[in-house]
């Protein structure tokens, strides 16, 4: 008899003890860096950068979004989450198409009529945003509310979310108006460029991961470990939140 693959994992054993031995140095890392971590931030040398220069600059800010959407931890295990249970490259193709029109979107014009919000609160809603796919692929949402979301538009919706914490960070250095849409194109660019190279490293890993005869035990865990990560990361951002105010 063939088993059958399942894009939404059933009840499995969820060992607590092994659950927490994967997550205690995960989380004394982070708390380490608690007070210096946006999912967003641009390193001092690139937002001096960013403020300096006049004019267009293609092949630089192609480079600046590239390493964004690499170094973005937020940005990759949301990713992570949304292809986790993808077995075929068309399905990929289209909620990766679908995070990406939202994160171009927002990024593009949150940075070019100048809407931002508070970066801390901006950064929560994205950690939740890891919360929600890893809640998804452990088929939480059935269970609880009775109902699936619908994946696609959750997909889409939250890259907005990705996209206009970019553009808030970006207004805070107050990139110059002269060669603005180039720049910006090009940083989206360099963007998608990123993301597609964080992609093929994913799907590298999944593809061997998946042949393991004990994937979908190890999936939960997986799944259980987002769960906290983006909790934490939300933590971290609304701790941050209410020590600036």
């Amino acid at each position: 008899m063939t088993r059958t693959r399942s894009y939404r994992l059933g009840k499995q054993p969820h060992p607590m003890r092994q659950l927490l031995t994967v997550l205690t140095p995960v989380a004394l890392t982070l708390m380490a860096f608690a007070t210096s971590a946006y999912a967003h931030d641009v390193t001092p040398g690139d937002a001096g950068y960013i403020q300096e220069i006049w004019g267009v600059h293609i092949i630089p800010f192609i480079y600046l979004g590239a390493k964004h959407m690499i170094t973005g931890y937020d940005h990759i295990l949301f990713l992570l989450g949304v292809v986790f249970f993808l077995y075929h490259m068309k399905d990929v193709a289209i909620y990766v198409s679908l995070f990406a029109l939202g994160h171009s979107v927002t990024m593009l014009l949150g940075v070019w009529f100048g809407w931002g919000i508070n970066a801390y609160i901006i950064d929560a809603i994205i950690g939740l945003s890891v919360v929600y796919k890893a809640l998804d692929n452990l088929g939480a949402f059935k269970k609880w509310l009775g109902f699936q979301p619908n994946t696609k538009w959750a997909t889409l919706i939250f890259g907005l979310f990705h996209g206009t914490g970019l553009a808030t960070k970006i207004l805070e250095y107050e990139i110059a108006e002269d060669g603005l849409l180039a720049n910006l194109l090009s940083f989206n660019v360099g963007v998608e460029v990123g993301q597609l190279l964080a992609l093929f490293v994913i799907l590298i890993v999944m593809g061997y991961w998946r042949r393991s005869p004990n994937f979908m035990q190890q999936a939960t865990y997986a799944n259980w470990v987002m769960v906290v990560l983006g909790i934490m990361l939300t933590y971290v951002q609304v701790a941050g939140y209410m020590a600036s105010t």
